[in-house]
């Protein structure tokens, strides 16, 4: 039996880009709007999404759930491409009830869903949902929406500079997971707080910077930093 091809490396790469800038959305509506859980659906094929990156969560049922567009809150941004939110999701009479094991198992109620959308595609749906009954007033919708098109921006440069930096990163022989971590590390970003950023382990994060740093022939981090910069590796 044939294996698979394996993918190209600015597809690779490009790919490590939006997954690290939707695992920081939903870490973002936490941190930033005062939500207690954060989720971001990402495009399934067809007219569907599935929750890939969340932060705050306490149970499992919603974590890689498949969401057909349409369906509860956050299928209903999808396919309106519009925010949508509620109150209290369980007693909501605007949305359909699909998931409601699986949110209540969460012991969320108000929640709010805004589609991530840019010359007409979308990218996937954020959600912000709290532990309370409360109406989503419009400083915390405007919050969310405005990380929401900030991450959107960055997603279609994710896909521009796939193509522009995979001749760059072949030719100073960085994997693309080595210049996810050197991105990370040239923003001043510590190895403990690169790990958690990208699900691994402090020792393997610092086994990719020696790596890149042998390739790049940098002797520390200062030097790594400019060395991608000379490169354009990073910006």
């Amino acid at each position: 039996m044939r294996s698979a091809a394996p993918e190209p490396p600015d597809t690779r790469a490009a790919e490590l880009v939006r997954s690290a800038v939707l695992a920081d959305l939903a870490r973002r509506v936490v941190a930033d709007c005062g939500a207690d859980v954060g989720l971001v659906g990402v495009p399934d094929g067809g007219d569907a999404m599935v929750l890939r990156h969340w932060a705050g969560t306490r149970a499992d049922l919603l974590h890689n759930l498949r969401v057909p567009s349409g369906t509860g809150l956050g299928g209903r941004a999808l396919a309106e491409r519009v925010p949508a939110w509620v109150p209290d999701y369980r007693a909501a009479t605007t949305i359909s009830h699909h998931y409601d094991a699986a949110v209540g198992a969460d012991d969320l109620y108000a929640m709010l869903g805004v589609p991530l959308v840019h010359d007409g595609a979308v990218h996937g749906v954020v959600y912000a949902a709290l532990r309370a009954v409360v109406p989503f007033g419009d400083v915390r919708i405007g919050s969310v929406a405005e990380l929401a098109r900030t991450a959107t921006r960055a997603l279609a440069g994710a896909a521009a500079w796939g193509g522009r930096t995979a001749g760059r990163l072949a030719e100073a022989g960085l994997t693309p997971r080595e210049h996810e971590v050197l991105r990370w590390a040239a923003t001043g970003r510590t190895n403990p707080e690169i790990a958690a950023r990208l699900g691994l382990s402090g020792h393997t994060v610092t086994g990719y910077l020696k790596s890149a740093m042998h390739k790049l022939g940098a002797r520390n981090r200062v030097e790594l930093a400019v060395a991608a910069r000379e490169w354009g590796i990073v910006g």
